[in-house]
């Protein structure tokens, strides 16, 4: 069996960085738009295009359709929770001021608490160097955090960051719930479609009906997210699996975090002390380590849009 290091020699490296850059981004993607719109508004407007999109180069490309009335209403369900609820809390956090690099951290440590919520709820075997891994994890993301979490945004952008990771796990066990594997793009294309309407309905009765208070960055900031990390995201995922195999394409999740890490400091200008770049190198380990033993394919089945 082809290891992940070797499986990860066989990907394009232009791809693969870009990859790489886009998923990271899309932690720097987020905090911009917040500050430059309401959360909810921002996600929903998002949502729209990227559901257009989506849905016009699956025609494009004349991807299958094929799709039964109980996986459509399966995938939209499982699209609502990964998209709507999952994205809804990271972007209220990320407005209360919860910084890029502590967001890509939360959602690094998810795969790992997949794996020990499905050995809860449904049974599955976990390994004693998955329990290990994710507790490092944590530690990491500890020292990051620090004894202050004012720098985070405070006690609720930190709990409403670990609710947002708690419901991506929760999604990823729902993934399998669709037992079928209908094609990437028209399944993301859904996903959108039934995310946009109440995350703007959400927005509309709470925010205002104009929440923006810098449009040109709102705009920008939103054909960003829509474009670069919903679609573009998704078509170098597909390409990487394609090429180099889905344990070639996983292994690069786990560069998110430290890249994250560089482009807050170069975009946004957060800043990391030495305790918290260590917490920061603990965590990304522990991560790794954890996933070392899982299925690739199973961590595929995380991968949303940033």
């Amino acid at each position: 069996m082809t290891s992940r290091t070797e499986s990860a020699r066989h990907l394009p490296l232009v791809p693969a960085a870009a990859f790489v850059l886009v998923w990271s981004s899309g932690y720097i993607s987020g905090p911009a738009a917040v500050h430059a719109a309401a959360p909810f508004t921002v996600l929903g407007w998002r949502f729209v295009i990227a559901a257009i999109l989506g849905a016009v180069l699956a025609l494009a490309l004349r991807r299958p359709t094929r799709m039964d009335r109980a996986t459509l209403g399966r995938v939209a369900a499982v699209g609502f929770v990964m998209n709507a609820v999952q994205f809804g809390l990271m972007y209220v956090a990320f407005d209360l001021g919860l910084g890029a690099t502590l967001a890509s951290l939360f959602h690094a440590l998810s795969p790992v608490l997949t794996a020990l919520l499905a050995a809860a709820i449904l049974g599955e075997r976990v390994s004693r160097l998955q329990v290990v891994g994710f507790l490092v994890g944590v530690v990491g993301v500890l020292l990051v955090l620090g004894s202050d979490l004012g720098h985070a945004g405070g006690p609720a952008a930190v709990l409403i960051g670990c609710l947002s990771m708690l419901t991506l796990s929760l999604g990823t066990l729902g993934q399998r719930w669709i037992g079928a594997q209908p094609d990437l793009l028209w399944s993301a294309a859904v996903q959108f479609a039934v995310s946009a309407p109440p995350l703007l309905l959400l927005g509309w009765t709470t925010e205002g009906a104009w929440p923006v208070t810098d449009g040109r960055q709102a705009v920008v900031a939103v054909l960003f997210l829509a474009v670069v990390n919903s679609i573009v995201g998704l078509v170098l995922l597909a390409l990487l699996v394609l090429r180099g195999g889905s344990g070639a394409a996983a292994s690069l999740f786990f560069l998110s975090p430290p890249v994250t890490a560089v482009l807050a400091w170069v975009v946004l200008d957060e800043t990391l002390s030495a305790t918290q770049l260590v917490g920061l190198v603990v965590a990304v380990v522990g991560v790794g380590a954890a996933t070392r033993t899982r299925t690739p394919a199973r961590i595929l089945q995380e991968v949303g849009t940033q």
